[in-house]
């Protein structure tokens, strides 16, 4: 298991269509993905979960991988939020 903090730039956050781009991303991987925020973790592959999270710009959270493609699980992930979701 990795995990790593990832903070979020675009400007508004993991809502809607950039949590849309996200959980497509972590259902590319075999691995189980969770996104955890303060005291909350939910799966990465769940839109519904990822949004309950109210993830907006400037926020900080933990990326967390468990299985075969962990580290390129991750690394894409964190690249998809570092190209600010294709915006």
């Amino acid at each position: 298991m990795i995990s790593r903090q990832v903070s979020i730039t675009n400007s508004i956050g993991l809502h809607a269509r950039p949590a849309t781009f996200f959980i497509q991303k972590a259902n590319e991987y075999k691995s189980s993905i969770w996104v955890e925020k303060e005291d909350r973790r939910v799966n990465a592959k769940s839109l519904l979960g990822v949004l309950s999270l109210g993830i907006a710009q400037g926020m900080t959270i933990q990326l967390v991988a468990e299985g075969p493609d962990e580290k390129e699980a991750l690394d894409g992930l964190e690249n998809l939020i570092h190209t600010a979701f294709k915006e």
